[in-house]
C-alpha cells in the first residue's frame, strides 16, 4: 500500500474535550487506533494519520461532519488568528450573561409579582400554577441562552445513543421545566453554560500566549553570504550551516555555534537563569535567546522548525491536547445513569398495569414521580456550586486556578517537582560575600566599605543584573559612590573607568588576564568549589587585585519549611530540576530539604524527567516561572507557575498559578484540595441518598409529587449551602 500524508483539517470549535469525544467517537471506528489522531486544541488542528489504513478521505471527512462541527483543510500558510465577528468572538459569554440575568428577573418576578396571594391553596394544586406566564418566558428565555450551543450536542449524544454531560445537563433542564422549577432549571443551565465560558476562555487565554511565545523569534535573520555581505533573511528560509550576524541586543534567530566574537547572552527565556551567560567561540546559542553588548558570528545547527523555542512551543501545543482528552466522572456517571433513569421510568409506568393487571393512572403517576426524583439537578449543582466556591476561595488566597478540573488533582499527588531559579530562589542575583586581600598582603589594600563604594561607583554605570546587584547592596549598606567617568565597557568581560583619579577595571577573570594583571591567588579561589557556585566580580586597579564579589541567587528563607510540610501531607517524592550546574544546584537542594536533583537540564531535559516521574509515582506537579519550563508544565499531571514573577508562556500553560510567588500557598492548595473533594463527596452521597429514599417510596405509594419536589429543592439547597462552606478564609502559613 503506498504511503499517504496525514489528513489535516481546521475544526471550528474545537476547544475542549467534549468537542475532542464527539470527533473520536466517530474517528476510532475507522482508524482503529486512537494514536493516529492528534487534537492540538491551540491551533483547533486535528491530525488523522491514515497511512496503512484504507480509509479515503471522503469517509474522514464523512465521519467528522457527523458530529456536527465545522471544518475544513488546514492550509499552512493560513493566519493563526484569523479575523472573526463580535458575535462570533463573544457569544458564549453574552449567552450566559443572558441566562444569568434572565434567572435573576425571573425569580424577583416569581418571588414578588408571580405569585397570588393564596400560596397555600396553590401548593395543594398543580405545580403550574406557581409561577405567572411573565415570569416563566423570563426564565424560558435564559434557559435557552444557556443551554443553545449545548442542545445540538446534547440531540447528537441521544440520537446517537450515547449520553454525556451535554443531554445530562439538558435532561436536568427539561425535567426541572416539567415539574414546574423554573429557578432551578435556570440555575442549572446559567452554571453550565458558565462552566463552559470559563473553559473556552483558559483556551484562549493559552493561544494568545502561544502567539507571544512565537514573538522571541525575530522576524529577520542578518544571513552572511558567501562575499561577505549581510542580507536580511526572514529565519524560515536560512538552512543548517548558514553564518549569521548578531548585533548587540539582537535576538538570536536560530540555534547555532559562535564562530567568533563574545558577549553576554540572556538565555532567561530558553534555560530560565537569571544571569546573562558568557559566550565566545565554540558556545551554543538558541533561538530566542538576547545577546548582550558585543557582536556574534554565528553557525546554525538547526532550522527555524528544529530549534529548542519551536519544540518548546509544539510540546505545549501537543500536551495541552493530550491532556484535553481525558474523561471526567460526570460524563461517566452520566453515560450510566440517564439511560437507566429512562428505562426505570418506563418500566415502572408499563410492567404493572400490564402483568398485574394495576391501575394505569396510580402508575403512570408513580413513573412521573420517579422522573421527578430521579431528574438529577441537585447532584448536577451539587459539584459546580462547590467547585466555582473552591476558586472563588483560592483566588481570594491569590491562587488562579484555570477549572475545576484542575482544583481536584493537588489532593491526588504522589510527586512534586520544583524548577530551581525563580521558584525555589529568588531569580535575581545578590552579593553573598565580599574578599579582600586578594594580593597575598596581611592587611587589605581596601577595607571593605571603600572597596564597595568603588565597584558599586563603576557598577552605577552598567544595567548588566550583576551590577545592579551591587549597586542595590551598596544601596543598603549606606555606603556613598563617586561619579565614574572615561566608562569604557568591554563586550562580555566587564568594564573600566576612572574613578577619584585611578584606573579601575571590574569584570571577569578574562578582563583580568587581559589587563596582564597576574594574581596566583585569585586563580586558586575561583577554582573552588565556593567560587564556582557563585558569579565572580574581579575588581582591581593597574597593577592588582583589589578584591572579589560573590554573587548568588539566594533560596527563598520560606523554602524548607515548604517542603517539609508538603512532605507531612504525603507526597512521595520531592524533585528539583534546573539547567544550573551541579554545585548550584546541590547547594540549593540542601538548603531547601531536597534530595532527589536533577540538573544542566534543558527544556526536552524536564519534559522526559517529568515523563519518567509519572511513569514511576503517578500524579506528578511541576512548579515552575520561565518559558523553558513550559513542556514542562504541560506535560505534568498538574502545572503549577509563579506568577509574580514568572513568564506569560508558563503562567498560560499551567493550570494554576501562585499569583503572590509565595511558597505557602503550596501546601494551603493541597489542603484546600482535600476539604474540596470531601465536600463533593458528601454532596453526592447525600443528593443520590435522598433520590434512593424516595425511590422506595416511590413503589411503595408513600411518595407524591409534590414531595418529591420538596425532596429535590431541599436537596439542591443543602449541597448548596454545604459547598459555601468552602468560601470560608483559612490560613496560608499552617
Amino acid at each position: 500500500m503506498p504511503s499517504r500524508a496525514p489528513l489535516q483539517r481546521k475544526i471550528h470549535g474545537l476547544d475542549c474535550v467534549e468537542e475532542v469525544s464527539m470527533l473520536k467517537r466517530e474517528l476510532l471506528p475507522l482508524v482503529e487506533d486512537e494514536s493516529r489522531l492528534t487534537f492540538d486544541l491551540l491551533r483547533a488542528k486535528l491530525t488523522i494519520d491514515v497511512n496503512g489504513t484504507s480509509r479515503s478521505t471522503e469517509e474522514i471527512d464523512a465521519a467528522i461532519q457527523r458530529t456536527g462541527l465545522r471544518f475544513e483543510p488546514w492550509v499552512d500558510s493560513s493566519p493563526s488568528d484569523e479575523p472573526v465577528s463580535f458575535w462570533q468572538k463573544h457569544r458564549r459569554a453574552i449567552l450566559t450573561a443572558i441566562s444569568g440575568l434572565c434567572g435573576v428577573i425571573g425569580w424577583l418576578l416569581q418571588t414578588f409579582y408571580g405569585r397570588s396571594d393564596n400560596v397555600a391553596g396553590e401548593l395543594a394544586q398543580s405545580s403550574e400554577l406557581g409561577i405567572s406566564p411573565i415570569a416563566a418566558t423570563i426564565y424560558l428565555v435564559g434557559i435557552i441562552a444557556g443551554l443553545i450551543l449545548v442542545l445540538p450536542k446534547a440531540w447528537r449524544s441521544l440520537v446517537s445513543m450515547r449520553p454525556d454531560m451535554n443531554l445530562l445537563m439538558s435532561v436536568a433542564v427539561v425535567g426541572a421545566i416539567a415539574i414546574g422549577e423554573w429557578f432551578e432549571a435556570s440555575t442549572v443551565a446559567f452554571l453550565f453554560s458558565l462552566s463552559l465560558l470559563l473553559e473556552s476562555w483558559s483556551i484562549g487565554r493559552a493561544r494568545r500566549a502561544i502567539s507571544a511565545l512565537m514573538q522571541w523569534t525575530p522576524p529577520v535573520a542578518r544571513l552572511v553570504s558567501e562575499s561577505g555581505d549581510v542580507l536580511e533573511t526572514p529565519p524560515d528560509e536560512i538552512a543548517i550551516g548558514s553564518t549569521l550576524q548578531i548585533r548587540p541586543g539582537d535576538k538570536v534567530p536560530l540555534d547555532g555555534v559562535v564562530l567568533s566574537g563574545t558577549s553576554d547572552i540572556d538565555q532567561s527565556p530558553i534555560t530560565g537563569e537569571s544571569v546573562p551567560i558568557e559566550k565566545e567561540v565554540g558556545d551554543t546559542v538558541y533561538a530566542g535567546t538576547i545577546n548582550g553588548d558585543g557582536v556574534l558570528t554565528m553557525q546554525t545547527t538547526k532550522t527555524s522548525d528544529d530549534s529548542t523555542l519551536a519544540r518548546i512551543i509544539r510540546m505545549v501545543s501537543e500536551a495541552g491536547s493530550k491532556r484535553a482528552n481525558a474523561e471526567q466522572w460526570v460524563e461517566k456517571f452520566a453515560a450510566i445513569y440517564t439511560p437507566i433513569v429512562f428505562a426505570s421510568a418506563l418500566l415502572v409506568m408499563l410492567i404493572p398495569p400490564l402483568l398485574f393487571a394495576a391501575s394505569w393512572n396510580d402508575w403512570i403517576y408513580r413513573s412521573l414521580v420517579l422522573l421527578v426524583i430521579a431528574c438529577p439537578c441537585a447532584l448536577v449543582i451539587s459539584t459546580p456550586v462547590s467547585v466555582i466556591s473552591a476558586l472563588t476561595s483560592a483566588a481570594r488566597h491569590g491562587v488562579l486556578i484555570k477549572g475545576g478540573v484542575f482544583i481536584e488533582l493537588p489532593a491526588a499527588l504522589d510527586a512534586i517537582a520544583f524548577d530551581k531559579t525563580g521558584t525555589l530562589t529568588h531569580g535575581e542575583p545578590a552579593v553573598s560575600e565580599i574578599v579582600l586581600g586578594i594580593d597575598g598582603s596581611d592587611v587589605p589594600i581596601l577595607d571593605e566599605q571603600a572597596f564597595l563604594s568603588l565597584a558599586a561607583s563603576i557598577a552605577s554605570q552598567s544595567s548588566h543584573p550583576l551590577s545592579l546587584a551591587i549597586v542595590d547592596y551598596a544601596r543598603e549598606s549606606d555606603v556613598q559612590t563617586t561619579a565614574a567617568t572615561d566608562v569604557v565597557a568591554i563586550p562580555g568581560k566587564g568594564t573600566t573607568a576612572m574613578v577619584d583619579g585611578q584606573s579601575i577595571w571590574m569584570g571577569s577573570e578574562r578582563l583580568m588576564k587581559d589587563r596582564a594583571i597576574s594574581c596566583s591567588r585569585t586563580k586558586g579561589l575561583l577554582n573552588e568549589a565556593k567560587f564556582r557556585d557563585h558569579s565572580v566580580v574581579i575588581v582591581g586597579d593597574s597593577e592588582r587585585v583589589l578584591g572579589i564579589v560573590l554573587l548568588r541567587d539566594p533560596v527563598r528563607s520560606i523554602a524548607h519549611g515548604v517542603i517539609a510540610r508538603l512532605r507531612e501531607s504525603g507526597i512521595h517524592n520531592i524533585s528539583m530540576l534546573t539547567g544550573d550546574h551541579d554545585a548550584a544546584a546541590q547547594r540549593v537542594a540542601e538548603q531547601a530539604g531536597i534530595d532527589d536533583v536533577h540538573s544542566q537540564l534543558l527544556p526536552e531535559d524536564k519534559v522526559e524527567v517529568i515523563g519518567l516521574m509519572v511513569e514511576e509515582y503517578g500524579n506528578v506537579a511541576m512548579v515552575g516561572d520561565g518559558v523553558n519550563d513550559a513542556p514542562a508544565l504541560a506535560i505534568a499531571t498538574l502545572g503549577i507557575a509563579m506568577g509574580g514573577s514568572g513568564s506569560d508562556a508558563a503562567i498560560e500553560t499551567a493550570d494554576i498559578t501562585l499569583m503572590s510567588d509565595d511558597l505557602n500557598l503550596l501546601p494551603w492548595l493541597r489542603e484546600h484540595s482535600v476539604r474540596t473533594l470531601l465536600i463533593i463527596r458528601q454532596n453526592i452521597i447525600f443528593a443520590l441518598s435522598i433520590k434512593f429514599i424516595f425511590v422506595l417510596l416511590t413503589f411503595l405509594g408513600y411518595a407524591s409529587l409534590w414531595a418529591a419536589i420538596a425532596a429535590d429543592t431541599g436537596a439542591s439547597l443543602l449541597v448548596i449551602f454545604n459547598a459555601l462552606r468552602l468560601l470560608q478564609t483559612r490560613s496560608t502559613t499552617g
